[in-house]
């Protein structure tokens, strides 16, 4: 480089801080953070064809890696565009750097057509955003920006950065690249941590686990608590990233259904929160609580995202004398022959999983029985849907396909894989091993569940069609083709068995359309 622009810095102080990925759909106004990843090839650039596969992906990087991706989008727009995946990484608590470029300084004032409020749709996102208002100003709000973003907990930072900011030289070329700090994880409440100890000693209490509490050491540290005390381990609803499989302790999963959670929590005088959140509804019903514990049953909250929760857990252990425990024993489904229902499909999918297998669910209500018939599966990690917005199944698959060089599966229903079927073609850019099972029921099956749960009556033909996609049925595999990955249509669970195992021993991604009865799930 003869010369050192805003992008250049902002390049080199990604390369300086180890940040290798990033995942774009640029504009006009980023052209010269595009043309600097020439001079920069330790950072590698991937094009998404839609802003929220970009930010979905980014998600999926940081789950597996514990490391930040970047974004680059393009202006207001491209930002509200992969806002919907941005919210889901938000309640992931993963790092993630957005950088989004913005009309020149001087142009602003001409109110163009992009022109749009960034900084609003970026404090949304109850993160960390900044304008970089001059080129020699890149780097230092960069490392901010990273910083930010490692948290603890991890949180979602955007770099507005503005056309000319880009393209100006520096005035001084620093002769090293500054590199950002980071915290480390937050120390426990040593008053709330013997509150926990009394409680699980003399009260009925349950512990719910979740966030970084979930890998395979600290799940197994859980399980001796349980077997010294008699408590409950129930794990959080929707987890970021979970080790599952033989060998890891496999806690009761928290019902999404508010009324069965309820009724699941009801007995407990104590709730020791570690690595999560108070447990509420996701949505709210008519008589029924917000709140999923009783009204009578304890709070106590040791371990808050952002907090060390092994040093927890140890303590813990070593407090009430836990003894190591053997891990349970038992073997996976065989894999299943017949009619392809929702539960042979989990069972199809339990066993063929491959060792270290990621699995992206985005399954919704035709992957409910996955969890259970995993419980004895080959190792695998499981990534969930943390902030309910669908849309974030294949993006995040592709994300931890590119950040782990893992098999990456992606368990995806039909309706949310449309919100972002352009993943597909970045899989197949990119060559990554990426097999993605579409679950075809033609409906939004939830929502013929949620309307009976809300109270109302909708059994007329229109408020039917809302919920009913087919008519037209997508051609899914067709769709898959048209974006370069191989496609497969089963309607058995022998074939969907037969279809599964090739895709596991084939390199690249492998799309396969699991067809179940209509509106199953």
């Amino acid at each position: 480089m003869t010369s050192v622009n805003g992008a250049h810095a902002l390049l080199a102080t990604l390369r300086a801080n180890g940040v290798t990925t990033c995942f774009a759909n640029p504009g006009t106004s980023e052209m010269h953070f595009v043309a600097g990843l020439d001079d920069f090839p330790e950072v590698r650039g991937i094009l998404c064809l839609f802003e929220g596969v970009a930010t979905g992906a980014a998600d999926g990087y940081a789950r597996v890696t514990h490391e930040p991706a970047v974004t680059l989008l393009h202006l207001g727009p491209g930002l509200a565009n992969g806002w919907a995946n941005l919210h889901n990484a938000r309640r992931a608590h993963v790092p993630i750097l957005n950088i989004v470029g913005d009309h020149a300084t001087y142009h602003a004032t001409y109110d163009a057509p992009l022109q749009s409020d960034i900084d609003a749709l970026a404090s949304a996102l109850d993160g960390w955003h900044r304008t970089t208002v001059t080129s020699d100003s890149v780097a230092s709000d960069t490392v901010q920006a990273l910083a930010a973003a490692y948290g603890p907990p991890g949180q979602i930072a955007t770099l507005i950065l503005p056309a000319d900011v880009s393209w100006n030289e520096l005035s001084t070329v620093p002769r090293k690249w500054p590199v950002a700090s980071r915290r480390p994880l937050g120390a426990p409440d040593e008053h709330e941590l013997l509150r926990a100890v009394d409680a699980l000693r003399t009260k009925r209490t349950a512990i719910l686990v979740g966030g970084t509490a979930l890998d395979a050491e600290q799940l197994n540290l859980v399980e001796r608590i349980a077997a010294a005390t008699s408590c409950r381990v129930i794990v959080e609803t929707f987890p970021s990233i979970m080790e599952r499989g033989a060998g890891v302790a496999s806690p009761e999963r928290l019902i999404y259904v508010a009324e069965f959670a309820i009724a699941q929590l009801k007995d407990f005088e104590t709730l020791v929160l570690i690595g999560t959140r108070d447990p509420v509804s996701f949505f709210a019903y008519p008589n029924v609580p917000s709140e999923l514990r009783a009204p009578e049953c304890e709070l106590i909250d040791v371990g808050a995202p952002g907090t060390d929760t092994l040093t927890v857990l140890n303590f813990l252990v070593d407090a009430l004398g836990a003894a190591t425990v053997r891990a349970p024993v038992g073997a996976a489904p065989a894999a299943p022959t017949g009619d392809l229902t929702t539960q042979s499909l989990a069972a199809a999918i339990a066993a063929t999983l491959p060792e270290d297998v990621i699995v992206s669910d985005e399954s919704i209500t035709g992957g409910v029985h996955f969890y259970g018939a995993s419980r004895y599966s080959a190792r695998h990690s499981w990534m969930t849907l943390t902030g309910g917005a669908i849309g974030m199944g294949l993006p995040l698959a592709l994300g931890a396909a590119v950040g782990s060089r893992r098999r990456v599966l992606a368990l995806e229903a039909d309706g949310s894989m449309m919100y972002t079927l352009q993943a597909l073609w970045t899989m197949a850019r990119e060559g990554l091993d990426v097999t993605v099972v579409a679950l075809s029921n033609r409906s939004y099956a939830v929502l013929n569940f949620e309307l009976q749960r809300v109270g109302v009556i909708g059994e007329g033909s229109t408020s039917q069609r809302m919920l009913e996609i087919d008519s037209p049925t997508l051609d899914l595999c067709a769709l898959a083709n048209a974006q370069g990955v191989p496609g497969v249509r089963v309607t058995t669970a022998d074939e969907l068995v037969v279809a599964l195992r090739r895709s596991y021993a084939t390199p690249g991604p492998m799309f396969i359309e699991a067809v179940l009865p209509k509106g199953l799930g």
